[in-house]
């Protein structure tokens, strides 16, 4: 269970923990880890929010955004970032699923992707910045939960669209129903705790809807599913939850 947990963390950021960059995991420890996103989703979030706390009691609203922003990409190594600016390229290459994907993994960024990044990034920014301030370290703290749990949820009952298969081809092929109901019960369970019960339900049953549109979609367009893909759809499903949020709990209060 350490070991799974410390995979995850070891995947998903940049800050060397136990001895986790040591291992060499099989192929259905590394898939069995994914349980596990949304606990380092919880760490991640929490560092937001102290850092939030912190900035926002010397700096204005705009700089504390900013730089709270700046503190999740570099802890997450721009992981994810580089997922979606990759592909963003690959569905704006008009061809063969094979021709997008190779788009996709050529290390260069494209200028649409580059233009998406920039957007995706001002939309975050956005989102974070105009939180309902009641709410706001609370929701601060659950969007990346809810991000790593959109990759799970992604990556259960998805192939991968290469043959020679990739980085993320084991978490396709050894993902496991009870790995995938794990990690939502604990993405549930801080929800619930939270923002309470029904803006967890609303935000599971959304997200579980946008999820699932975006694989059927990228499956259509890449003939499977990526390592990318499931960065990009970290990255939507984050900032779809900062965009939503006011609108959700506005909806349960009422």
């Amino acid at each position: 269970m350490i070991q799974s947990a410390l995979l995850a963390w070891h995947f998903l950021t940049i800050i060397p923990l136990g001895r986790a960059s040591c291992l060499q995991p099989t192929p259905r420890e590394l898939a069995s880890s994914m349980q596990w996103y949304p606990a380092v989703g919880l760490m991640i979030g929490g560092t937001l929010v102290a850092c939030h706390a912190l900035l926002g009691m010397a700096l204005t609203p705009d700089l504390t955004a900013l730089l709270v922003l700046c503190v999740l990409v570099v802890l997450t190594g721009g992981l994810h970032q580089d997922g979606l600016a990759d592909t963003i390229d690959g569905l704006g290459k008009r061809g063969s699923p094979a021709e997008r994907l190779a788009v996709m993994k050529d290390g260069s960024i494209g200028a649409l992707g580059a233009t998406g990044l920039i957007l995706a990034l001002g939309l975050r920014f956005e989102g974070i910045l105009h939180l309902p301030a009641p709410d706001r370290m609370l929701l601060l703290l659950c969007m990346p939960v809810f991000g790593r749990w959109a990759m799970v949820v992604a990556t259960f009952g998805s192939s991968h669209a290469r043959a020679d298969g990739g980085l993320a081809s084991d978490f396709f092929h050894e993902l496991r129903l009870g790995d995938m109901l794990w990690a939502t019960f604990w993405t549930g369970a801080l929800l619930c705790g939270t923002l309470g019960w029904q803006a967890a339900g609303l935000f599971l049953t959304l997200g579980a809807a946008s999820v699932r549109g975006m694989v059927c979609a990228c499956s259509r367009v890449f003939g499977g599913m990526t390592g990318d893909v499931l960065g990009a759809i970290n990255e939507v499903t984050e900032i779809l939850f900062l965009l939503a949020a006011p609108a959700v709990l506005m909806v349960v209060v009422f």
